[in-house]
């Protein structure tokens, strides 16, 4: 649990230093364009393969994963070593990029953060264009920027709809009927019919991860808080559609209100009054690392469409790889990369089972399509899932993701209003149309405005 946490509490620390920090296109390496006389910003494929790099990751879980499949990297590329190092990126990555000292070769960066930090980064369209077509078109979204390609997909984090099918099959509830989300409203009105004082519905209070799990909901929808331009586009009949979902699930009492995987989610979770939870691919890192009573309940199923026949699934997270220009060996760090990400001993080293997760890395799923084959699975049954199939499950529903767009820098800074004001609509204080209206407002005034 503690490596997990540390996973996803990175996440939400490094989103709020890059709302924090400056801009760093103002303050960028003068890199001349393919068109000047001077070098190109798009990475090429080096003619060599011996060399040392440098890669940069996190502490946690996915360090000792990439850690170990660097033998299967050598295996490959004997004659190059790499000096992987742990690192804490958010409190080191802009520093070293503005002085341009001791740059490593290669970054594990979240998609939030790749936006901000492009005038430091190789375009990677010329090593990647073999493989853009086999790629999650949602992970090819949030990474380009004003035409360039600037991390290589890690991960695809689709949405799922967990749920306690133990305690639904006893209250008598069929989730195959589940199909919309008017469905799971009734599903849960039903459920805390025969079991009362239940809550069945998760209701995140946190205001950053409940702007995440908003953005979910909205990417099935095809939307998100900004355009390709960066524009906001937050006040738009889609987003209304998901606030009033909320909101109904708060009106009518459906919902368990309390921060992920905190010490009363666990408890509501455990002892059966919270049995739907609609969240990234990642919680099943719960069944398997936290829950107690319950563990072995659980399933994962697609989430709800708002519409009959719409996507049942939406992105919540993700993160990539750079590879920044002062890195002096930044095109032996793309082998590195393309060998993880596009070879099957690479990305078997990462998803398969392994040390570090005996069933296998059951908390994401590769974002090139091949790796993520239905029909191949890298994990399969999970026994915190009672032996449910999460591959295909997984599959298929990060297949149904619609297309999406680049974080925009000050995604985190609207915490500060939109996620604040979410809760404030939860707490009944405000309706989701003035949450909409005032978070516009206020984004654009002190964040768009301001870049």
């Amino acid at each position: 649990m503690h490596r997990h946490l540390l996973r996803r509490r990175a996440l939400i620390a490094s989103a709020g230093l890059a709302a924090a920090a400056p801009a760093l296109a103002a303050c960028g390496p003068d890199i001349a364009s393919e068109d000047d006389a001077g070098p190109s910003s798009r990475l090429q494929a080096p003619d060599r393969t011996e060399g040392e790099i440098t890669i940069w990751d996190r502490s946690g879980d996915l360090f000792e994963i990439f850690e170990g499949a660097i033998a299967e990297f050598n295996a490959a590329y004997p004659g190059i070593k790499v000096n992987h190092v742990a690192v804490d990126i958010d409190a080191k990555l802009q520093n070293t990029l503005i002085t341009g000292a001791d740059v490593p070769d290669g970054v594990f960066l979240d998609d939030a953060k790749v936006g901000g930090f492009t005038d430091y980064l190789w375009d990677l369209g010329d090593v990647l264009a073999p493989y853009t077509a086999d790629i999650a078109q949602q992970k090819l979204d949030v990474n380009t920027v004003n035409g360039g390609v600037y991390g290589v997909p890690f991960d695809l984090d689709p949405g799922l709809l967990f749920y306690n099918a133990t305690a639904l099959e006893a209250a008598g509830i069929d989730i195959a009927a589940v199909a919309t989300y008017d469905d799971l409203l009734q599903a849960a009105r039903d459920y805390r019919a025969a079991v009362p004082g239940s809550a069945p519905i998760h209701l995140e209070q946190s205001a950053f991860l409940g702007q995440l799990q908003l953005e979910m909901y909205a990417s099935q929808l095809g939307t998100s808080i900004a355009d390709a331009d960066g524009n906001l586009r937050l006040d738009t009949p889609e987003f209304e559609r998901v606030l009033t979902f909320l909101d109904t699930v708060r009106q009518e009492g459906l919902g368990t209100r309390a921060e992920y995987l905190t010490p009363t989610d666990i408890a509501e979770l455990d002892n059966g009054n919270q049995v739907f939870y609609p969240w990234a691919i990642w919680f099943s890192f719960a069944p398997q690392q936290v829950l107690t009573a319950t563990s072995g309940d659980w399933r994962a199923t697609q989430l709800p469409a708002w519409d009959a026949g719409g996507a049942r699934s939406g992105a919540m997270g993700g993160s990539s790889f750079v590879l920044p220009k002062d890195g002096p060996n930044a095109d032996l760090a793309w082998l590195f990369y393309e060998f993880l990400m596009f070879t099957e001993a690479g990305y078997t080293a990462v998803w398969g089972p392994g040390e570090v997760y005996p069933e296998g890395l059951a908390t994401s799923i590769p974002s090139y399509t091949p790796a993520a084959d239905p029909a191949k699975p890298l994990y399969s049954g999970i026994t915190a899932l009672g032996g449910q199939d999460l591959w295909t499950v997984a599959t298929e529903a990060g297949a149904q993701i619609p297309g999406g767009t680049p974080t925009p820098a000050w995604w985190a800074g609207a915490v500060d209003y939109l996620g604040n004001n979410l809760q404030r609509m939860l707490d009944g204080d405000m309706t989701p149309q003035e949450v909409l209206a005032q978070s516009t407002e206020d984004i654009q005034v002190n964040l768009v405005d301001r870049q």
